[in-house]
């Protein structure tokens, strides 16, 4: 298993953050800016569900016979009432791994900082350790993308 950490800062006041996590809109927007083969969004109460593929470059050899082309991901999100924390759940229909964890949302002085914490597993005998490195890494662009299109967002 290994961690991923990340702490997300928005110029702006956490109604402002929550309500673009909750905004069906902006999660499709991201989408796009990760160059999303295919997207589905669904925002229910305080659960997210994205469904998105996208194509995959730049994986190493000893990954690519598990990786393939493309990356079916499926995100769940189920937040507190006023999506200020959640639980994440991240998998990877047909491949041998998943990534599980929380965000927080915490306003201080005007600012907003989203930390992202998410642990990656990944069962293949050998190179699970080298699979879940890479799964992580793939994921903490997808969050730098979330939070440039966010920054963008905010700014209106």
């Amino acid at each position: 298993m290994k961690e991923l950490s990340i702490d997300l800062a928005y110029d702006a006041p956490i109604s402002a953050v929550t309500g673009m996590l909750a905004d069906a809109a902006f999660r499709e927007r991201v989408c796009d800016a990760q160059h999303a083969l295919s997207k589905s969004v669904a925002i229910t109460g305080s659960t997210v569900s994205i469904r998105y593929e996208q194509k995959v470059s730049g994986v190493p050899g000893f990954a690519k016979k598990f990786v393939g082309d493309a990356i079916e991901v499926h995100q769940d999100e189920i937040w507190s009432a006023d999506f200020t924390s959640g639980d994440l759940k991240l998998t990877l229909p047909g491949k041998p791994g998943s990534l599980s964890g929380t965000a927080r949302l915490v306003e201080n002085g005007g600012r907003t900082i989203e930390t992202v914490d998410l642990a990656a597993t990944v069962n293949v005998p050998l190179i699970s350790g080298k699979l879940e490195d890479l799964i992580c890494s793939i994921f903490k662009k997808a969050l730098e993308k979330e939070h440039e299109v966010g920054t963008r967002w905010l700014a209106g």
